[in-house]
């Protein structure tokens, strides 16, 4: 019988693309304050290898839970779910 670990993944914007094929995500997370019962928003931010330094800031991004690339890189850019619209010209 074999398990299939499954990956987490996350879905943030793209904050910093300065490094070489790292970038670095913001993931926004909402939820209920167990006690207070308030709307919390918590952000988060994570880095991630960016193979084809594809990425620029403000995209949309989906993450994927990886082996350890370096001291604090752990996830990598699966995909571009929404391409930033910039003004060109």
């Amino acid at each position: 019988m074999e398990h299939k670990k499954r990956s987490k993944t996350f879905i943030g914007t793209v904050v910093s693309n300065k490094m070489d094929k790292t970038v670095v995500v913001a993931v926004e997370r909402i939820f209920m304050h167990p006690i207070y019962k308030k709307i919390v928003r918590e952000k988060k931010k994570y880095k991630a290898h960016d193979e084809k330094n594809e990425c620029k800031i403000g995209d949309k991004v989906m993450i994927i839970e990886t082996r350890p690339l370096s001291k604090e890189k752990r996830w990598a850019v699966k995909q571009i779910v929404e391409k930033v619209q910039t003004l060109e010209g």
